[in-house]
This record gives structure tokens, C-alpha cells and sequence, in this order.
């Protein structure tokens, strides 16, 4: 008998059914151990000794592991092919080494790029030893950003309180987002003119052409600036003749993109299918691990974590045969194309990410996919097959075109291009970020006959004005690509540093474009003028590109650390005679365009508007940072960090309170009041008072004694409902206003149904709601995977939400771990999480009515009991698992 370890259960079951009887596949479930979320996990003063832990859940999978192999004859460790799947073997070998239980037994690592039977069996006839480079590497990297995050974010504490943390790439990441939104706040736009003729030919044919050239002074894009000179040149074009001076047909080729990398799957997966970075990797997974096809079990998709850009030899020929058969043997190149990165530091050490079987077409495969996964499926197919398909030949052409009006000359040139042959557009046609359209369409159109020489008519000459824009805030898929251009993160990396971000609330995702929150722009502030050396961009990607040497063998990795930490700490220290006054100080200047925006009335922006005396600055409170006025607390002004809220609904609010009546029910007054998170309206006093925000979309102005009871009064209850007798009420929660009835939520789609909203339409709501699904967008209400009965009675189950997948029981609802892979999920760990959740909430699920009719109490389950004692520590572990990095394969 031989023990394979893998990282999944899914990548288990395929692969057990591959390898038979002899051998027993087992999940490690991800990293088995990882540094403690508390100070000394590592130390530098002993040599950067690190002290690992195994949790519960790993312990369990560890003492299958040591069972398994009583009765084996070896261990291979087959975890994935890259840095984190290296380390994650090095761990288990290292628990197993210590608990002895290897005497006398074999150990092998094997790596395969895909999970079918060839790649799983050719590698188990070629095992290696563990890479230690390479594990070397996975250890400075887990040690640099430990001692980052350990030590840096307590700074942020002490000094700029409300900010959460602080990591080796996440504050980089931040930092280019930041200051692409300065660019943003600093641009001023140009006012430019465009100036073009609809002109006709003999043939009556009509196309259009742009000026180029006036008076022998090339036009280009923003060279008419002023509504002046564009009369000037459109008044001479209106009285001009117009004759065709050149044609000129040139024939050009275009090439193929090579298949994609990590980072380019992410970007076109955004543009086309609209998926973030985290759901591409995570529906990639699953392809990768394994899907049944017609009872065979197999990986659809190669490893989705790599730079590079090459495939294999034997794919290569797959494709080219595909393509002969598909498209044709004109659309077959008559050699292969092969490519190399331009991306910085790229490591290429594993192929690029395509189909392990090019034979499996998408319309082939779609019946047994669902939507997402056939929809990224067929992306990376048709990528990968158009990757070494014929280049697309282009005819363009260019007209050239005098304009007389007497001894007045103008240029104009009317473009167009014509695809002759497809070649591997008729695969693959690329597409930029946000839609722009790409060189692999026909951007100019195509041009009607025209000949040199002849005379061509004027219809019409246009003159339009434009302006300048700032350059674009980024979207997940455009930050990924810079940050790979300058060597910032690896493909591992990039999925989990925008989650913190968006978990820190660091940035904010509208309309998929990142938008710096207040609290991001402090950090980064705080960082570049405290810690700059550690948010620069080559820094950081030195340090990557140090890394890569450790893994190739040609860095020691504790040289790089010692380096590295000498330094830091010299900073850290820096620190502790730092007063927050200094820092105040700093970013008052730092910060000043969105905390000190320019006032309507022209007035000093640094002058409190309600006393007239006091100076504005920030003020640092437990929640985060807010505006204040230093004559406090004779004079309570203050709003929110924004530029927004300088000019908006809190500067209309006075320090004091606006009295806008009485209740009439209570006799408590009603007042509307303005907090460092906005405005508010407020009734009665004190620390019972009950509050209520203003809805967005809802201005200070408008607000009255009727609205502010609304407000007030909510949640509102609408009636019970005719089927189950249980009330409905309308309120506004965290993601907008909501219907809530029997403890399910349905949103509504203005605030206003909110106080208007009848029985009728909210049991109408309630229903299609229900009909919708647990999660927007989906159109089945199915379980995602049946675990079984609760010990109390009732099905418990893995579902997928609104914002992400979990175990439901009744009423309960637990959140899954980010590194737990909902397929992955026992009955076991679904109890563990009820219990933990119900015990959290005080929610209790009803049983099954079966259950509900014994004689006596139902019993508490077995996981309940069990957790309670150790309450503390659930917490603890909770915490570790969502500061640590390294316990998701994203991390």
C-alpha cells in the first residue's frame, strides 16, 4: 500500500480513481501548519527560528495520515507543482518526521501540470526528493511578510488608530491605487478640437476623413485647442475642393496572443465575463482538480497558478491537430509558434494555463459544466487553440486627400482596413480592459472605392470639441497587470492582496473600478512619508526578484532576511518618538485636496465653518480618522474624510443639532445632527437615544419632522403573511433597504418601497425572491452538496450566497473558511461551524417536525459540546486564520 497526500478531496478522488487499489489518496486540506497571529512566531534574534502550529482541523487530517501509513509501504507527496505546494509537502513530511511515523518507509515528491491519468502516472514513474530552494523560498517569503504585517501594522495602531493593517505587497498594492486616484484629483482638462469632412466620390459612395495638416503644420490630436481656430479652419474646408492625392493598400499581418498566465486569465475573465480575480481562481480550481465527464473523472484545465506562457510539445502538436480539424489546413500554421514573457521577474517554471485535452471542445463539454465554468472553459480553449493558429491578414488602407481653398492648403486621411483572412480571430478575438476595442477587430471600418487622383465631393465638415481625461481608475484586471509589470506579487498572490484590500475597506469596487476609501488614503499617506522605503516599487520587487534567487538556489534565504530586517527594525524603532501630533501634522499637508477641498464660497478651507474661528485638521478617533474643529468642545464640528463630504450634506449641518420637533407618541425630541460618518437624525438624548443615518440619495435639506419619523420608526411591519401568519417588516440594512420575514431577507429597489411598500407586493417580493435562489443572479435554489441529518434533526447542507458559500441548518447560516473548498466540507466541519455560529448568534434551528415530536428535549450535538469549553480558542483560531497569509493557497 502506498499514501498519497494531496491538497484537495477533489483532487483526491480523481486522482485515487487513476492510481487503484494500491494506493490511498488523502487531503491535507491546504497547509497542515502555520505561524501563530501573535508576536515571537518569528524570531530574528534567533536566527529567524519560526515556531508552527497545527490547528484541530489539520491535526485530524495529520492522524489519518499517520493511520494510512501503518500499514503503507511508502509516502509520495503530490501536492501542486509551485512554491506553496512545495512547502505544503515540507510541512507534512516535517509533522510525520516528528511524530515518527516514516520508520522504515519511502518518501517521494511528484509534480504533475495536470490531473489526468497520463500526467498523474508518468509523474509517479519519475518522483524526486523535496526542493528545498524552493522551500527556502515559500519560508523568506511567509518570514518577510510576517515580520511586515507583526510589525508594521502595531505602528499603524498606536499612530493612526482606526487603520487595520499593513502587508509587504498589500501596502504597495494600496499604494498604486492611491495614487492613481491623486493623478485623478491633480488633472486638468484640455479643451481640444476635432475637425473631420464627410466627403462623397463619383460612385456617390460617402466616407469620412480627418484633418491631418493645415497650412503645412501637422494636426495631431490636441493641436486645435480653442473654438477659434476651429471656426478658422472649418470656414476654409466649407469653401475648399477636395482631391484625392494617394491610395495606398498595404497588406499586414497580425499574430496571436500566446495562452494565459494567471495574470492575463484574470484580465480577460474581467472584460469578457465580468468575474473578479478570486471567483476566475476559484472556478480555474475546479477545473483544474477535476470534473466528471460521462463517469470519467478528469482535470479539464492545467495548472492555473504559473507566468508562463510556453505549452508543453505534446500540446502544442494536440492543437495543431485540432485546428487542421476544426478550422481547417489553412488556418494551421506550418510551424509552431512558440513565446517567451515580457512580464518582470517572470519565473515561466510551469506551463501556461490551457486544456489538457484540446479534443475536449466547450460545446462537447457544456452539458456537464455549470454556467461559470463552461463560460471560463471555453475562454481558455479558444485562447489556447488560437495561440498556434495562422496569423490574421489585414489589408490597410490609407487616403490622402488635398483640400484647395485658394492659396489655403489642408490635409485629410480617411483610413480603413479589411480583414482578408481571419486566421486565428476566427478562434479568439482579444479584447481590452472595460471593452476598448483591441487591434484584433476592424477599428477603421472599410472604405468605399476610391481612386487617386479624382475629385471628391463635400457633404459636410464637422467640428467637435473635446476634452482631456484623467487617466482611469483601476479595475481589479488592470491593477493585476501592473502590479505584474513592475514585479510586485506572484500569480499566487494576486486573488488574495484585493481581498484585504476590500476586507481592510481600504478600497471600495464600483462599477469594478477600485476606488480608494479614506482610510486607505491614510494608510498610504502614513506609509510613504513614515515608512517609504517600504511602499516603493522597486524595492518591493527586488525583494521579489531575491526570492526567485533563493528558489533557483543562489541566494541563502536567511542572507536575505538578516538584510532585510536590519533595516526595518532601525525604522520600527524610529517610530516610538513619533507623537501623533507629528503624524497629524503630516497628513493634514499630505491629504490636504480631500481633507481641505477648495469651498464653494471661496472661502479659507482651513476655517471651521460653524464657529468661523477655529482651525479644521484631522482628528484620530477610535474608529478611524475625521475633520474636527481645534476650538472642540466649545465649538463640535466635524464630518467624514472626504472631499465629498466637505462640500455636501455635512457642511450644511452646524455643529448643533437642527431641532425638528417632538415625537408626538414619546414627547422626545427629534433633531437632525451631522457625525464624523454622516449625517443623522437623532431622537431623544443621551446614550439610550435611538438613531437612524440618512439613506444615500437622501439630502440634509429635504429632511422634516414626517421623514425623520419614517426614519425613525423603521423597521416597519407591513402585515403577517397569509401562508405562514409571521410578520414582514421593511428596513434599511448595511446593503440597502430589505424585506425580512421568517428570518429570510429580500432586498427592494428603492428606499423609498421601504415606507411605502403594501402586503401585497411585499408577499409578491418575498416569492420571487425565494423563487431567485440564495444567491443574486442564480436560478435554482439547490444545495450545493447534501453533508446529512444534524443529530437535532433537520438537513444540513453547503449552499453559495450572496457573498460567498456556507453551511446552513435551520435558521443557522456559517460562513465557510476562505481556504475551505465548499466540495471539500465533512459533516464533521459542518457541525464544528453550526455550533461555533449558533453559540455566537444564540440562534437555535428547528428540527425536523419528525424531531419535534419525541417525549424528551433533543440533545445538544456532539460538536456544541465540545466547542463550548474551548470557546476562547475557536476565537483565537478565527483570528489566525484571517490574519494569516499563508493558509490559503491564494495567500
Amino acid at each position: 500500500m502506498n499514501v498519497v497526500v494531496v491538497e484537495s478531496p477533489a483532487k483526491a478522488k480523481t486522482i485515487n480513481k487513476y492510481l487503484g487499489k494500491d494506493f490511498k489518496v488523502l487531503a491535507s486540506f491546504g497547509h497542515v501548519r502555520d505561524l501563530p497571529a501573535k508576536d515571537g512566531s518569528v524570531k530574528p534574534d534567533e536566527d529567524f527560528e519560526m515556531s508552527w502550529e497545527v490547528d484541530t482541523a489539520s491535526n485530524k487530517r495529520l492522524k489519518d495520515i499517520t493511520d494510512a501509513l501503518k500499514g503503507a509501504d511508502s509516502l509520495i507527496l503530490a501536492t501542486d507543482p509551485d512554491r506553496e505546494g512545495e512547502a505544503i509537502s515540507w510541512h507534512v513530511l516535517e509533522v510525520l518526521n516528528k511524530k515518527k511515523a516514516l520508520k522504515g518507509k519511502s518518501v517521494q515528491r511528484v509534480v504533475f501540470n495536470a490531473i489526468t491519468k497520463k500526467a498523474v502516472l508518468d509523474a509517479m514513474a519519475n518522483p524526486r526528493d523535496i526542493d528545498a530552494p524552493l522551500v527556502d523560498a515559500y519560508l523568506a517569503r511567509r518570514a518577510l511578510d510576517y515580520l511586515v504585517g507583526f510589525n508594521l501594522s502595531p505602528v499603524l495602531w498606536r499612530k493612526l488608530p482606526g487603520a487595520r493593517s499593513a502587508g509587504r505587497v498589500q501596502s504597495v498594492a494600496l499604494r498604486l491605487v492611491c495614487d492613481r486616484e491623486a493623478e485623478i484629483e491633480r488633472f486638468v482638462a484640455e479643451e481640444y478640437w476635432q475637425i473631420s469632412a464627410d466627403l462623397k466620390t463619383p460612385r456617390n459612395d460617402v466616407f469620412n476623413a480627418r484633418l491631418s495638416s493645415y497650412e503645412g503644420k501637422r494636426i495631431q490630436r490636441q493641436t486645435v485647442s480653442n473654438v477659434g481656430e476651429a471656426d478658422t479652419i472649418k470656414a476654409m474646408l466649407e469653401g475648399a475642393s477636395f482631391t484625392v492625392e494617394s491610395v495606398e493598400a498595404k497588406p499586414t499581418k497580425r499574430n496571436p496572443a500566446p495562452p494565459f498566465t494567471t495574470s492575463t486569465l484574470q484580465q480577460a475573465a474581467s472584460s469578457k465575463l465580468g468575474f473578479n480575480a478570486k471567483r476566475t481562481m476559484q472556478v480555474a480550481q475546479k477545473l483544474y482538480e477535476g470534473i466528471d465527464i460521462g463517469g470519467e473523472t478528469v482535470g479539464l484545465i492545467t495548472y492555473m497558478r504559473t507566468d508562463g506562457v510556453q505549452m508543453d510539445m505534446s500540446a502544442i502538436e494536440a492543437a495543431r491537430e485540432e485546428i487542421a480539424s476544426n478550422f481547417g489546413d489553412r488556418y494551421r500554421p506550418e510551424k509552431p509558434r512558440f513565446y517567451s514573457t515580457k512580464a518582470k521577474n517572470a519565473q515561466e517554471a510551469h506551463e501556461a494555463i490551457r486544456p489538457t485535452g484540446f479534443e475536449r471542445r466547450p460545446d462537447d463539454v457544456k452539458r456537464y459544466l455549470d454556467q461559470d465554468q463552461i463560460r471560463l472553459y471555453d475562454l481558455i480553449w479558444k485562447r489556447a487553440i488560437a495561440s498556434q493558429m495562422a496569423s490574421a491578414e489585414i489589408e490597410r488602407t490609407t487616403v490622402e486627400i488635398a483640400a484647395k481653398n485658394g492659396d489655403k492648403i489642408a490635409g485629410l486621411r480617411a483610413t480603413g482596413s479589411v480583414i482578408r483572412f481571419d486566421g486565428f480571430i476566427a478562434a479568439y478575438t482579444d479584447q481590452k480592459e472595460d471593452g476598448e476595442q483591441s487591434d484584433d477587430g476592424d477599428d477603421d471600418g472599410r472604405l468605399p472605392e476610391i481612386n487617386a487622383r479624382e475629385t471628391v465631393a463635400k457633404e459636410k465638415i464637422n467640428a467637435s470639441q473635446h476634452f482631456t481625461e484623467p487617466p482611469p481608475r483601476y479595475s481589479e484586471a488592470t491593477l493585476i497587470k501592473r502590479m505584474e509589470e513592475l514585479g510586485i506579487g506572484r500569480p499566487s498572490t494576486y486573488a488574495a492582496t484585493l481581498s484585504t484590500l476590500q476586507d481592510r475597506e481600504y478600497v471600495e469596487i464600483d462599477k469594478r473600478k477600485l476606488i480608494p476609501q479614506a482610510k486607505g488614503r491614510l494608510v498610504t499617506a502614513f506609509l510613504q512619508n513614515f515608512f517609504e522605503r517600504y511602499v516603493e516599487y522597486d524595492f518591493t520587487a527586488n525583494l521579489e526578484e531575491q526570492l526567485d534567487k533563493i528558489s533557483n538556489g543562489d541566494l541563502a534565504w536567511k542572507d536575505v532576511l538578516r538584510a532585510f530586517w536590519k533595516d526595518f527594525f532601525a525604522q520600527i524603532e524610529n517610530t516610538k518618538e513619533l507623537r501623533v501630533s507629528d503624524v497629524l501634522d503630516v497628513l493634514n499637508e499630505e491629504l490636504a485636496p480631500i481633507v481641505f477641498p477648495k469651498r464653494e464660497d471661496g472661502g479659507n478651507p482651513r476655517i471651521c465653518p460653524t464657529c468661523g474661528t477655529g482651525n479644521l485638521s484631522l482628528k484620530l478617533g477610535k474608529f478611524g480618522a475625521f475633520v474636527g474643529c481645534s476650538n472642540y468642545p466649545e465649538c463640535n464640528f466635524t464630518r467624514q474624510l472626504s472631499a465629498e463630504s466637505a462640500n455636501g450634506d455635512e457642511a450644511q449641518l452646524s455643529g448643533e443639532p437642527k431641532d425638528l420637533g417632538r415625537d408626538p407618541h414619546t414627547g422626545e425630541p427629534i433633531t437632525l445632527r451631522s457625525g464624523r460618518f454622516g449625517p443623522y437624525v437623532q431622537r431623544g438624548d443621551g446614550k439610550e437615544a435611538k438613531r437612524s443615518s440618512l439613506p444615500k440619495g437622501w439630502k440634509v435639506e429635504d429632511i422634516d419632522h414626517e421623514k425623520a419619523m419614517a426614519l425613525i420608526g423603521l423597521p416597519r411591519d407591513i402585515g403577517k403573511h397569509p401562508e405562514s401568519g409571521k410578520m414582514i417588516s421593511a428596513g434599511l440594512g448595511r446593503y440597502g433597504p430589505f424585506l425580512l420575514h421568517d428570518g429570510g431577507y429580500a432586498n427592494l429597489e428603492t428606499v423609498e418601497d421601504v415606507f411605502t411598500i403594501g402586503l401585497n407586493r411585499a408577499v409578491t417580493v418575498i416569492a420571487e425572491r425565494k423563487a431567485k435562489g440564495p444567491a443574486r443572479g442564480r436560478t435554482a435554489t439547490a444545495a450545493l452538496k447534501e453533508l446529512g441529518e444534524h443529530p437535532d434533526g433537520g438537513a444540513i447542507t453547503v449552499r453559495d450566497g450572496r457573498y460567498g458559500p456556507y453551511v446552513n441548518w435551520g435558521k443557522v447560516n456559517a460562513t465557510l473558511p476562505k481556504d475551505l473548498d465548499p466540495q471539500a466540507v465533512t459533516l464533521e466541519k459542518a457541525l464544528e461551524l453550526v455550533a461555533e455560529r449558533a453559540g455566537k448568534s444564540g440562534k437555535k434551528a428547528a428540527p425536523k417536525k419528525a424531531a419535534a415530536k419525541k417525549a424528551t428535549p433533543a440533545k445538544k450535538p456532539a460538536a456544541a459540546k465540545k466547542a463550548a469549553p474551548k470557546k476562547k480558542a475557536a476565537a483565537a483560531k478565527t483570528s489566525t486564520e484571517k490574519t494569516s497569509s499563508a493558509k490559503s493557497k491564494e495567500a
